[in-house]
């Protein structure tokens, strides 16, 4: 299953457990905060600054 920037960052991490790690090696904390239920990957990206193309490459690495 590839991971879009219009996932949910929840559903990335149940769908793909070992996403946690790759997301707090980019400095996204939000995978135990409610939000990660509500926010996309692309939301989550902005707020923290980061490129989602790298993000998505890591992710689906």
């Amino acid at each position: 299953m590839e991971i879009t920037k219009d996932m949910l960052v929840g559903e990335v991490i149940r769908s793909k457990p070992d996403a946690i790690d790759i997301l707090l090696n980019f400095g996204l904390g939000c995978v135990g905060c409610p939000a990660s239920q509500m926010e996309s990957l692309e939301e989550a990206a902005m707020v923290h600054g980061l490129d989602i193309d790298e993000l998505l490459k890591a992710l689906n690495a």
